[in-house]
């Protein structure tokens, strides 16, 4: 051995049992956030003191455990991901037992409730659906071993917040593929990745197009984690990526203004502007007959973010400065999103011109039944 041998002999060693610690501190915040989110459920039903507690049952929990991390809102993510995922029941169940100082630390009092679960097929969500569709459903859902062993918690406390079980399983499938963390889960999610596999003709090749610029999961990133506008016609496209949204309202100008309302004259697009040196470029610019005003629109392919009001709040600034005419009313901005939280809209938009405005849009849905076509041919 060498000095260069033992430089990799000890880079790989570290990696390799770095990520094995990783997954290891994740496999044990899964199993604990869903066994208590097991409890809750099983005292919200059966619980013999319930009717004392009501819905202030997981606020007095908190007061009552007073434990960092434990409070009323992660109980909520809990209860969900149990009530989402109770599935999960065989593989966590397992895990308990694999592990020799938990399964003797733990009285049978407390497996008990566990036991008494209903089986994964009668509990999941897909259990309503006629024999048929059951039948198919196994086809394309995800194993509850693959999603324990294979996605982090954070990854499933997110998931679960998507009430489409289809939908699930294409971003469960999805994030397993590409080994994804937190924030490329959300990245995609809030860029309407399962809308745009949906309505386009090449899933794999935009499956892979994804994957190929996504960031893929890191030992640290576990360690270290805390408007409907169906007209575009975007299932003609044979691969959707984000930036085809501008370019698709454009090929259909004459139904965007229609549905923005009357008035609009389409003025530029990707309108550059010089400040200081730098250039900067407003998405759609127009101008409203009627109101006597500019109207800049800028389109964003994820959710509301504070920074997004300022950058159309300095467009406003300087088309009131460099452009507006002596008989022009002010110009409005219209910012498009495909989600918004009205405290953050409320916040971030204090003390800014008073005439911008956050709308939310969607495009097409896609048919669940290509979806689950897509998970059936590339799990």
């Amino acid at each position: 051995m060498d000095f260069e041998a033992l430089v990799k002999h000890i880079s790989t060693i570290q990696s390799t049992l770095q990520a094995q610690a990783a997954h290891a501190v994740n496999l044990a915040l899964t199993a604990r956030n869903w066994l208590m989110g097991c409890y809750i459920v099983e005292f919200e039903q059966n619980g013999e003191d319930r009717a004392a507690y009501g819905e202030q049952l997981l606020k007095k929990l908190e007061q009552r455990l007073n434990v960092k991390g434990l409070n009323e809102r992660r109980f909520r993510e809990f209860r969900r991901l149990y009530l989402v995922y109770p599935q999960l029941k065989e593989p966590i169940a397992q895990y308990i037992v694999s592990q020799s100082q938990i399964r003797h630390t733990l009285s049978a009092e407390f497996i008990e409730p566990i036991r008494r679960l209903p089986s994964a097929e009668s509990a999941t969500n897909i259990r309503r659906m006629p024999s048929a569709e059951l039948d198919d459903a196994k086809r394309w859902i995800i194993p509850a071993d693959k999603l324990f062993n294979k996605l982090t918690y954070s990854n499933l406390m997110l998931i679960s917040t998507i009430d489409n079980p289809v939908k699930r399983a294409f971003y469960e499938m999805e994030t397993i593929r590409g080994c994804w963390s937190y924030k490329e889960l959300e990245r995609q999610i809030n860029s309407l990745y399962y809308e745009r596999s949906g309505l386009s003709r090449n899933k794999e090749a935009l499956s892979a197009l994804v994957q190929q610029q996504a960031a893929p999961l890191q030992p640290k990133d576990v360690i270290n984690t805390p408007v409907t506008l169906e007209f575009l016609g975007l299932n003609d496209r044979a691969l959707v990526t984000e930036s085809d949204l501008e370019q698709s309202i454009l090929d259909n100008l004459q139904r965007f203004l229609l549905e923005m309302g009357h008035g609009f004259c389409f003025e530029a697009r990707q309108k550059r502007i010089l400040i200081d040196g730098d250039y900067f470029f407003a998405d759609l610019v127009f101008y409203h007959r009627i109101l006597k005003c500019h109207v800049i629109v800028e389109l964003k392919i994820d959710k509301f973010r504070h920074e997004y009001a300022s950058q159309l709040n300095l467009y406003l600034n300087y088309f009131k400065a460099e452009v507006m005419q002596p008989d022009d009313n002010p110009p409005v901005g219209i910012l498009l999103c495909t989600e918004k939280g009205d405290t953050m809209v409320k916040y971030a938009t204090a003390g800014l011109d008073p005439n911008i405005f956050v709308q939310k849009y969607m495009i097409e849905l896609p048919s669940e039944e290509d979806i689950k076509k897509f998970i059936l041919n590339v799990k």
